[in-house]
Order: structure tokens, then C-alpha cells, then sequence
């Protein structure tokens, strides 16, 4: 099966990366509003390794993260996909729908957008069973845009991330679901 290397949504085009990507990608990944929820900002040297990795996953699974351009505002507004998490939890192995938008870009819809575009990509194209997402409990702006994108909580799958140590303010994790029935549900209109 080929699939596509890019989405087009109403305002966005979600495309494969390119090196002009990597300098705003590092200003991103340095700006305190955007990593609040993250472990750390990120060196330049860094941020490019995230960037390696992204399309590294591109290659072996044809799916990943894909670079947001926003048509006649800006070339690069930061990430929206699909990926595989490299860590080992109850609810691996999985994939998981997230996103990273400079902090210009919120409050505008572009995640969600992009994020639902994602989703049809990932039941449709891929036919996968099920899409995860997570964060911590305080991100209240990620969790809204998955709850828009129909995905639910359940208290009882929330975990402990493990790449981080214990007592680290950011371990703890709420996990968000969506499955394909559900999905194809919420497409036809009919509710969850």
C-alpha cells in the first residue's frame, strides 16, 4: 500500500520535513510557553536530533509527524502526527497522535484541525484499531484539543511516564483513547 506523504486540511498542509524546518523547530523547542509540559527547552543540537528521529520514523513505519505549514502565514508552525512511542507501558506497543505548535499559532484551531486530519489518516489509511494520546494532567490546552477530537479518559489508564525518574514533577500522565468504532461513529455524525 503507498500512502500519502502529506495532508491538506481547510488552513493547513501537513507534509514531510525539510531542512528549512530545522531552525524555527529549534526556536520552538527553546521557547519556555511551548516545553511548560515538557522535561526541558531543548539545544539546537538537540531539537535537530528530534528531528533526525522524526524522520527516521518516517522511513521504517511511512507515517510520523508531520511538518505544519499554514498557507500564505508561515512556512513552519511546528508538528502534528502520528507516532510510536519508544517507551514500554500497559497500553504498549500503540500509536500516538500528538502535536508541538509555536506558541503564535494556538488558540486558533490549527491543532485540532490538523490533529482530526490526522486521525482519518490513521483509521482509514492505516486501519488502525485504536490512536492514544497523552500528556500531564496539568496541560489543560492538549487535553481540550483531545477531547474535541473525541478521544476519552479514563482515570484508571492513567500511568507513570518511565523515562522520567520518580518524584519528577512531570511523571505522571493522563492517557486519552479513541478506537475505530468510535471513530467512524463520531465521522457519520452519530455522537460517541
Amino acid at each position: 500500500m503507498t500512502l500519502p506523504r502529506e495532508l491538506h486540511t481547510e488552513r493547513l498542509f501537513l507534509r514531510r520535513w525539510l531542512a528549512d524546518d530545522r531552525a524555527p523547530f529549534a526556536r520552538l523547542n527553546a521557547d519556555p510557553r511551548v516545553v511548560e509540559f515538557l522535561p526541558a527547552a531543548l539545544s539546537r543540537e538537540q531539537s535537530d536530533a528530534v528531528a533526525e528521529r522524526i524522520e527516521t520514523h518516517f522511513q521504517q513505519h511511512g507515517f510520523g509527524l508531520w511538518a505544519v505549514e499554514i498557507p500564505r502565514i508561515t512556512p513552519f508552525a511546528g508538528f502534528i502526527g502520528l507516532s510510536i512511542p519508544r517507551f514500554v507501558a500497559a497500553f504498549t506497543p500503540c500509536v500516538e497522535i500528538g502535536w508541538r505548535l509555536d506558541a503564535d499559532y494556538w488558540n486558533r484551531g490549527y491543532a485540532t484541525e490538523g490533529a482530526r486530519a490526522a486521525l482519518a489518516f490513521g483509521f482509514l489509511s492505516l486501519q488502525l484499531e485504536e490512536i492514544v494520546s497523552f500528556t500531564v494532567p496539568a496541560n489543560l490546552r492538549s487535553r481540550r484539543v483531545m477531547e474535541k477530537i473525541g478521544m476519552t479518559h479514563s482515570s484508571g489508564d492513567d500511568f507513570d511516564h518511565p523515562a522520567l525518574p520518580e518524584g519528577h514533577l512531570l511523571r505522571q500522565h493522563v492517557l486519552y483513547r479513541l478506537d475505530r468504532p468510535r471513530f467512524a461513529r463520531q465521522s457519520a455524525g452519530l455522537g460517541g
